[in-house]
């Protein structure tokens, strides 16, 4: 065996003394690969969520937009042009629209034959009331047909704002509110034309009625005349 000498000793305690002046990191690859993968895959989970929420968020813009109401509204406008022709139709004078009123002066102004004791002065009456009653139904049907020609222009004026708002719809509501609206407006001019019809109908029911009532009259003078005194000839002094 051999001995330590001092010197060997020296060196061996030497070495064991030296302070470190330099580290050394060691690298696991399979480790760093892991880890890189990891955090790809990170990245990409959080770029999917912030493209979610970016969806999510168009998708509540679009919502908004669709619940935006029509800044146009031409209800007011329409339910005022038919309320002029009505109020034309509730001012007409002769034969009134009212069913019980019409009735009731029908059956007394165009009745089926008039009875024994009816006068002329009645027959004469009836027929000018009859008369007056035709006169004005006409003059009715032609103011109204006046008002749907004056009709016209605002329908054009309501038709314009409704296809310029439906064309700038930035949703499905305003979209469907200008098609109400143009519906409403299709609507309007449908009650219009059934005005028309009512007043033009009108017109024309009293002057077949009146023509029917004009047989009776004749028919009840003619039996008048048959049944009055017998004319008896009877000479005549014109020179006293």
């Amino acid at each position: 065996m051999k001995k330590l000498t001092l010197s060997s000793i020296l060196v061996a305690l030497a070495v064991f003394t030296l302070p470190a002046r330099a580290q050394f990191v060691v690298i696991d690859p399979a480790n760093l690969l892991q880890n890189t993968f990891t955090a790809a895959r990170t990245l990409t989970q959080i770029a999917n969520q912030v493209s979610q929420l970016e969806n999510e968020a168009q998708v509540l813009v679009n919502e908004a937009r669709n619940l935006e109401h029509l800044d146009v509204n031409t209800l007011n406008r329409l339910l005022q042009i038919v309320a002029t022709t009505q109020t034309l139709l509730n001012q007409a004078q002769g034969m009134t629209f009212q069913i019980a009123q019409a009735q009731a002066n029908f059956l007394r102004l165009y009745p089926h034959e008039y009875p024994d004791g009816a006068t002329s002065a009645q027959l004469s009456a009836d027929s000018l009331e009859r008369w007056s009653n035709s006169r004005l139904a006409l003059d009715t049907a032609i103011q109204v047909q006046a008002q749907s020609s004056h009709n016209f222009d605002a329908d054009q004026a309501v038709l314009s704002s409704l296809i310029g708002a439906s064309q700038s719809a930035d949703g499905a509501l305003q979209a469907a509110q200008a098609t109400n609206q143009l519906l409403a407006l299709h609507a309007r001019q449908s009650i219009q034309s059934q005005q028309i019809e009512i007043a033009q109908g009108r017109a024309a029911a009293l002057e077949l009625s009146r023509a029917v009532a004009a047989e009776a009259r004749s028919r009840t003078l003619r039996t008048q005349f048959m049944q009055g005194t017998a004319y008896t000839p009877a000479p005549i002094n014109l020179f006293p």
